[in-house]
């Protein structure tokens, strides 16, 4: 029943896939249309695979360039307490031209003297992907972010940089390949969670704003990890303390404050009471984290959020160890409800052995150097 033929006279198939020879048209016409269905729906899927080999092959190519070339890293909220720190420490090992720091501030002159500096509105998110794209850039740092304190004040603001500048960076990093880096933080826990100590996963249900934010971004991000295979990394830093850099608006400030105070030889007010124990790392710490989390062999990272901590301590045991250095120094406790209340939601020490076992983090700084390092910053910057 087979033949070489074309099955009718109207067909374009040369060699059909079916013949039958028969006079009656009909039954041609029939056969005519199931050639040409066939051949299509062959057509197709061929088109289809090899478009799926290409597109395999091309992120393949792409992803070893990017891990072969040198990374070109934007950091948003770059002249906020971290950004400029973590600015400093990646330029020293990729040059200074492959770290664009951006922020909505006009930048000191010393900032944009050490390396790129552009204005970028995180809400806009047109002018993050065209930054992205005239940048080349392969790592994305976001820091952009409305603390702990602040947040509270404006929660409107919050929820448009908190968390709609977070699904702008996801879906900007998905389609440029790009590393993606966003810090999480202690606020990610709530009332509900085991306080000492706090480990990796757990039961979290924040009370802040902030604090929901960061949830809602650490499930994002582990969401398109597993489903869309998004390079997503992220460290729940604890209260991140210097003397040289203002403080942002978080519950940990206290510390920072009563630092420059005991500087000043003055005498210091803390809203948080005497024996509020929450989890503390210096900032040199925090950057070396940050750097050592972004740098990680994926295989060894068996989470995608990881808790990382230094210390942990009360107002009443800083202020003990600041005065091993001003004996004179007096404190003054009034907490204030609002901040107490956060800080009384929050976790007081952090179990961070995940991040030790997985991928080798320690801290360099415990709380008498701590102290000593933040005296002398703050002697010499205020």
């Amino acid at each position: 029943l087979y033949s070489p033929r074309p099955c009718c006279s109207s067909c374009l198939l040369s060699k059909p896939l079916f013949s039958f020879h028969s006079h009656h048209p009909f039954l041609e016409v029939i056969v005519c249309v199931i050639n040409q269905v066939t051949v299509r729906m062959l057509s197709s899927l061929a088109y289809r695979s090899c478009r799926g080999l290409l597109t395999s092959s091309a992120r393949a190519i792409r992803h070893n360039s990017t891990e072969s070339a040198t990374p070109r890293v934007l950091i948003t909220g770059g002249l906020g307490q971290l950004g400029r720190s973590l600015a400093s420490v990646l330029r020293k090992t990729y040059g200074s031209e492959n770290v664009v720091l951006t922020d909505i501030k006009q930048a000191p002159e010393e900032v944009v003297a050490a390396g790129p500096y552009y204005y970028l509105d995180v809400l806009d998110e047109s002018a993050l992907q065209r930054t992205v794209v005239e940048q080349r850039i392969t790592t994305l740092v976001h820091y952009s972010a409305l603390l702990s304190v602040v947040g509270e004040q404006n929660i409107p603001l919050a929820m448009r940089v908190n968390i709609d500048s977070v699904h702008s960076c996801m879906k900007i990093a998905q389609e440029h390949n790009l590393r993606l880096f966003i810090p999480s933080t202690i606020g990610a826990f709530g009332p509900h969670c085991p306080r000492n100590p706090t480990p990796d996963l757990t039961v979290q249900r924040p009370r802040t704003i902030y604090g929901v934010s960061k949830v809602h971004m650490e499930l994002l991000g582990e969401y398109f990890h597993e489903s869309r295979g998004l390079d997503f990394r992220s460290l729940r830093f604890p209260g991140v303390l210097s003397a040289d850099t203002a403080p942002g608006g978080g519950t940990t400030d206290y510390a920072v404050h009563m630092v420059i105070a005991a500087a000043k030889g003055r005498p210091f007010e803390s809203n948080l009471g005497p024996t509020t124990r929450l989890p503390m790392m210096y900032l040199p710490d925090c950057v070396r984290a940050t750097c050592e989390m972004l740098t990680a062999p994926a295989e060894k990272l068996r989470l995608r959020t990881y808790n990382v901590t230094a210390m942990s301590f009360t107002p009443e045991e800083f202020a003990a160890e600041i005065r091993k250095h001003k004996s004179d120094f007096k404190v003054k406790y009034n907490p204030q409800p609002t901040v107490q209340a956060i800080a009384d939601s929050w976790p007081e020490v952090f179990d961070d052995s995940g991040a030790r076992q997985d991928w080798g983090w320690d801290h360099e700084y415990n709380l008498p150097r701590l102290v000593e390092h933040m005296l002398d910053a703050a002697a010499r910057y205020h």
